[in-house]
């Protein structure tokens, strides 16, 4: 929770002197539930607290303690938490240009070192751990990356987009147009003839990265 950005010092302790109290007693008061609606366990040496009365005896001083929360201003507003998350909304965990070999069961990768200026180091591990940190990536069945909300949320768009466009004087586009190229923009496979279409356009530096090993560099 980021407090608002004043100048006044002592009205900033003010306001975290306020959270601590909300969060407090939110805290309380949800412990208190939680002992009504029996969903609190107690085991060993804790059997006593099972008992209404030495529950609340225990949780009564809780209350009375000053509690601290974690407070500071946001990262950069939302622009850059835009530009953080959109990294990630389109990307696999390691991009292509950061493998480097994979040979005797084991792969090295390129990495940055935070902690040491963002260094680029290399590491290499089984094919196996790698795998295991690679699926660590993936989103579990039922999640997605992209959710929408508002007037593009599933389950109201088919109601509120056409209002959109009634509102705003338009009509929905039926048909996006899928422009179509001639066979002079298309370049033609050496190999087997076919036509080539671009997917993908590299920088100089991801051009180097990617390119493979000198012939002289290379141990036969």
């Amino acid at each position: 929770m980021a407090p608002l950005v004043l100048q006044n010092q002592s009205v900033i302790y003010s306001l975290f002197e306020v959270l601590s109290r909300v969060f407090r007693g939110k805290f309380h008061e949800a412990l208190k539930r939680a002992f009504r609606d029996g969903k609190l366990n107690f085991h060993g040496d804790l059997k006593l607290l099972a008992q209404p009365k030495t529950f609340a005896a225990w949780l009564r001083p809780l209350f009375r303690k000053d509690w601290v929360v974690y407070a500071k201003r946001p990262f950069g507003g939302p622009q850059h938490v835009l530009r953080y998350l959109g990294r990630y909304t389109h990307r696999v965990a390691i991009s292509n240009h950061r493998l480097v070999s994979f040979a005797d069961g084991k792969v090295t990768f390129r990495w940055r070192d935070s902690a040491h200026n963002n260094e680029q180091k290399l590491m290499t591990l089984s094919v196996d751990e790698f795998l295991r940190r690679f699926l660590l990536h993936l989103l579990p069945q039922g999640f997605v990356r992209i959710r929408n909300f508002g007037l593009l949320a599933n389950r109201r768009r088919a109601t509120t987009l056409p209002l959109c466009f009634q509102l705003l004087g338009s009509t929905p586009q039926t048909e996006q147009e899928v422009p179509t190229a001639s066979p002079s923009d298309l370049w033609t496979c050496p190999k087997c003839g076919g036509p080539m279409l671009v997917i993908e356009r590299l920088t100089a530096a991801e051009i180097q990265l990617r390119s493979p090993p000198a012939r002289d560099a290379v141990a036969v």
